[in-house]
């Protein structure tokens, strides 16, 4: 496919305008002009990234590659709903999990984001919306300006490679404009064009940088830091181990594991991914580490046991059914009964002289759990 782009403009000669050409021996500034030959013919591909410096081109090569109604604009986002009903509003109850799914696949995995509309978000909340609106549209074309242009390298680079492979479980064709080339490596697209060189590059070229998860059991002080990301608001697990993931340092993910000893384990629970992280494929992987150590009984107990996790999220229920190292063990879709807890409770204060210590159990929430049963 060779593309040509020719703009045209006037060529003012105003005051000011022809002082600008006298003093930078700039003779006009109405024509623009770039040719590319883009190999792209061929349907053997869903990723593509045009990269270069602002003003070199990109957006009208975007332009004539899929045409103007291919370009995504950021959609009409409500003000007065929810991120989570503003996403293919009206269609039918079974797109919930696919909502909640694309959300968690582009790092999106804050709840409580999904519960306020798309203007109250941040930069970078905004940023990973459009990209999990985009995979739930799933338009057969698509070309998306200023990719990661509006947030911090970190969520740039963790957005860019979740995308891809959220985008390439559907069927259609997605066209990126950058001017960021840190992206490159990690989103390792199917073929990339630099406006600034004219370069054209084709698959294989690309390898997702490593790095290194480090595990480390701490006190529960490093707690305060992750809670906030957190989908509910409990108090601290009774008896707990927490353990920290770090790269290179910096604080990346969380979670605490207690005994549960009357049925032959332990529990893991506050399991949390710090937000410029989430998309990486860090979460599940940190939690199977941390489970493997019960496993091989490297707890203060010095006890061989398997490791139960129950949740909420629909997402992260999704992603441990996949895995072959967790077997589901119960799905109490139903929520809790607050009436059975109602009498513990009452029980308990008995034997306390009418004073209550403990917190108030059952809820309406749906909760699937999980056992971890080794690599």
């Amino acid at each position: 496919m060779k593309i040509e782009v020719h703009h045209r403009c006037s060529d003012f000669a105003s005051y000011r305008a022809s002082r600008v050409k006298s003093l930078f021996n700039a003779e006009s500034g109405c024509n623009f002009d770039l040719s590319a030959e883009l190999p792209i013919d061929d349907d053997d591909w869903q990723v593509g990234l045009i990269v270069g410096p602002s003003g070199s081109g990109k957006t009208s090569l975007g332009r004539k590659i899929f045409g103007r109604k291919a370009f995504y604009e950021g959609g009409d986002w409500p003000r007065r709903k929810p991120i989570v009903d503003a996403i293919l509003p009206g269609d039918a109850a079974g797109t919930f999990d696919r909502i909640t799914g694309a959300f968690s696949a582009v790092g999106l995995g804050d709840v409580p984001a999904w519960l306020r509309p798309y203007h109250v978000l941040s930069n970078g909340e905004q940023f990973r919306a459009n990209l999990a609106r985009i995979i739930c549209e799933a338009p057969r074309r698509v070309v998306v300006d200023e990719f990661t242009s509006v947030v911090d390298r970190q969520i740039a680079r963790i957005g860019a490679a979740a995308f891809a492979k959220a985008w390439r479980r559907t069927k259609g064709k997605a066209v990126l404009l950058s001017c960021h080339y840190d992206i490159i490596d990690w989103m390792e697209p199917d073929w990339v064009f630099d406006t600034a060189t004219g370069e054209y590059s084709g698959r294989g070229l690309w390898r997702r940088p490593r790095f290194t998860l480090e595990i480390r059991q701490v006190d529960g002080g490093w707690w305060p830091l992750f809670e906030p990301h957190h989908y509910l608001k409990l108090p601290r697990m009774i008896a707990a181990d927490y353990y920290l993931g770090t790269v290179d340092g910096e604080p990346v993910a969380h979670v605490a594991t207690s005994p549960r000893f009357e049925i032959g384990g332990m529990r893991a629970c506050r399991l949390v991914v710090m937000p410029e992280w989430q998309g990486a494929g860090v979460g599940i992987r940190f939690l199977n580490a941390v489970c493997q150590r019960q496993l091989e009984g490297r707890n203060r107990w010095k006890r061989k046991c398997p490791t139960y996790f129950h949740t909420s999220h629909p997402g992260l229920a999704a992603a441990l059914r996949r895995q072959k190292s967790w077997s589901q063990c119960s799905a109490k879709l139903y929520g809790g009964n607050k009436q059975r807890s109602f009498e513990s409770l009452q029980r308990t204060s008995k034997y306390q002289g009418g004073a209550i210590t403990t917190g108030y159990g059952g809820h309406f929430r749906a909760v699937q759990g999980f056992k971890y049963i080794g690599q």
